[in-house]
């Protein structure tokens, strides 16, 4: 027969095996959605790279005779045509690419026009998340437009969206909550980015890690940026082929005395990307300030300002991977390679600044390498025992200018490691963001981003519990206000002459030896003070409750405020945390609102005063 205790611990494990199924059970639910958005996210990839090479081949090949190297790791899906190279086609094709794509754009959904990544970051702090379930399939067919009729940008914007786009329309078809879309939403991000770029475990990064402009995480995106990207890049990579994006040689860092050179680089691309910002920003304020002529037609206007360079810089064009490819090689000269950077920053500029859509990402690789390539030739030619391989910089460049232009040095380091399979140079990599991202903090190409999670009103609520919780009791006691006693055995006849004179709401009893044994309110009273036949019987341990709610110095302030909220009191005791009969005063909620309004405004005057350095 069983006892007492085996029934008991019957139950228990029952309990506890219940709980470890439902824990099991929802992992794997939630493991299924980012399974099927990291599906969508890679599947959405290929449909773009397939498009982009198409557009490739139809539009710069076989009308322009424009045939742009490849990075090692892509090859031309479709076979080069014969025809000659033209520089006038060059010159237009931008702008009727651009007629295209801003009639799709500012037709369907205007939302997707810019690019893609921005907007993502907007929708995660702003809109619980939520996209527009048509964006992703505009930002997709306008991006494939801009960029194959000679526009410069980045496939991660439209790839972004696609992933974040599945994201949310999932969460929102299964009725999650915003915080759920937002998670789901990320996840796309990380997914869209890390697949097309091959390297999963950077795109998990930057999803959590571009959102803010401090070095701020949204740690309960990772694992789950994590999971999504890694079956996005399986996807892609099964169709497309194993391995890095770009192809570079063993470089290693062996001397210190090339930290120095690689500290000038850090300098050299923050001024860059400060060049870079200003001019993209720029251009998007100056076609805003065209009122008279319609948005769906300024993609047109600086198409044919981005034709403009191009006729002359024809390697400043659509992505330009394979001019990174061949700096990292050493194949391109110092003049060629500054050319590369300052005519890509102008035409990424008129190309998306104009509202034409693609992503910033990829051409900032590309003016990256570009001006690290100048900086590791100049300085080979200078000192050749110390900067033995000018390629070394160009790796170094492309992490060091992103992050300079959109505040993310983590993900960056392990995107450019990733992207040209070259991990022997994180050392000076991590010197050179790390330089960049102090010294360029006041400046991102992401206009969306937000100081941090104090910021951002999808953590407001939980920001107020976080301070709540980092606040004790104890920090108060000055604001504790000690109040008058009243003994259990008085006479309410007494209590009422005391009353009309004070201002005290709250009432603490106490017994002969000063204990606290119950406490009341005005509103305790008022049954007694209009009853004047009872009046003269009760004493004071008759009006008040022995159930006291209390709080002790040990006590958070977040505990303290749901006490208040749950009983709807406006005071509470406060008592010895080992002796709760012995009262310390009585704590009011408005002292605790004011202070914690207090510290949120000097936590604010602390950043400001940091950022303002």
């Amino acid at each position: 027969m069983m006892g007492p205790t085996d029934q008991k611990k019957g139950t228990a494990g029952c309990i506890k095996a219940k709980l470890s199924h439902l824990r099991v059970a929802q992992a794997t639910r939630w493991s299924v959605y980012f399974i099927a958005i990291g599906l969508i996210a890679g599947l959405g990839s290929v449909a773009f790279h397939y498009l982009c090479q198409i557009g490739i081949h139809y539009f710069l090949d076989m009308a322009a005779g424009y045939r742009p190297p490849p990075p090692a790791g892509e090859r031309h899906l479709l076979p080069l045509t014969a025809t000659p190279f033209n520089r006038w086609m060059l010159l237009f094709l931008p702008a009727i690419g651009g007629i295209f794509s801003g009639w799709l754009v500012y037709t369907f959904a205007p939302e997707a026009e810019g690019h893609g990544t921005d907007a993502a970051i907007r929708a995660y702090h702003h809109k619980g998340g939520f996209i527009r379930n048509r964006v992703p399939i505009i930002k997709t067919i306008a991006s494939a437009i801009t960029l194959t009729t000679g526009g410069s940008g980045g496939r991660e914007g439209p790839i972004a969206q696609i992933g974040a786009g599945f994201g949310s329309f999932l969460a929102t078809t299964l009725k999650l909550s915003d915080r759920e879309r937002r998670i789901m939403m990320a996840a796309g991000i990380g997914a869209g980015v890390g697949s097309i770029f091959r390297a999963p475990l950077a795109g998990a990064l930057f999803a959590a890690e571009v959102l803010y402009r401090d070095p701020d995480f949204e740690s309960e995106v990772i694992i789950p940026a994590g999971i999504s990207s890694v079956v996005a890049y399986c996807v892609f990579c099964l169709l497309f082929g194993w391995g890095s994006l770009f192809d570079s040689p063993p470089f290693k860092f062996r001397n210190p005395m090339e930290l120095g050179p690689y500290l000038v680089l850090a300098l050299v691309l923050v001024g860059t990307g400060v060049f870079y910002i200003k001019a993209f920003y720029g251009t998007i304020h100056a076609f805003e300030s065209i009122r008279k002529i319609p948005n769906h037609i300024k993609p047109a206007i600086g198409g044919l300002l981005t034709g403009i360079i191009g006729f002359f810089l024809p390697h400043t064009l659509a992505f330009g991977y394979g001019f990174a490819q061949m700096a990292i090689n050493n194949e391109l000269t110092i003049p060629f390679l500054l050319s590369l950077a300052l005519g890509k920053v102008l035409t990424t500029s008129f190309s998306i600044g104009s509202g034409g859509s693609g992503g910033v990402f990829g051409p900032s690789i590309v003016v990256g390498g570009a001006m690290g390539g100048v900086v590791g030739q100049i300085f080979h030619a200078i000192m050749p025992t110390v900067v033995t391989q000018p390629g070394a910089f160009v790796v170094v460049g492309m992490a060091g200018f992103f992050t300079a232009v959109s505040n993310t040095p983590i993900s960056t380091i392990i995107f450019v490691s990733e992207m040209t399979n070259s991990y022997h140079l994180l050392l000076p990599s991590l010197l050179v963001c790390s330089v960049a991202y102090t010294a360029s903090r006041r400046w991102t190409i992401f206009n969306c981003q937000v100081q941090s999670k104090v910021d951002s009103p999808a953590h407001a609520g939980d920001f107020f519990v976080d301070i709540l919780q980092a606040i004790p009791v104890e920090d108060l006691m000055p604001l504790v206000q000690k109040v008058t006693l009243i003994p259990q055995e008085m006479p309410f006849m007494e209590f009422k002459r005391y009353f009309s004179e004070t201002k005290q709401h709250y009432f603490p009893v106490v017994d002969g030896d000063q204990r606290l044994v119950g406490i009341f309110s005005v509103n305790d009273i008022r049954g007694v003070l209009f009853a004047p036949e009872i009046e003269r019987l009760v004493v004071m341990k008759d009006v008040g409750t022995s159930e006291i709610i209390v709080t002790t110095p040990e006590e958070d302030l977040n505990a303290v405020l749901k006490k208040f909220t749950t009983r709807n009191i406006d005071s509470l005791p406060v008592v010895r945390a080992d002796d709760h009969g012995i009262l310390l005063g009585m704590l009011n909620r408005r002292e605790v609102i004011a202070f914690y309004n207090q510290k949120v405004e000097e936590m604010k005057s602390r950043r400001q005063a940091r950022l303002a350095q």
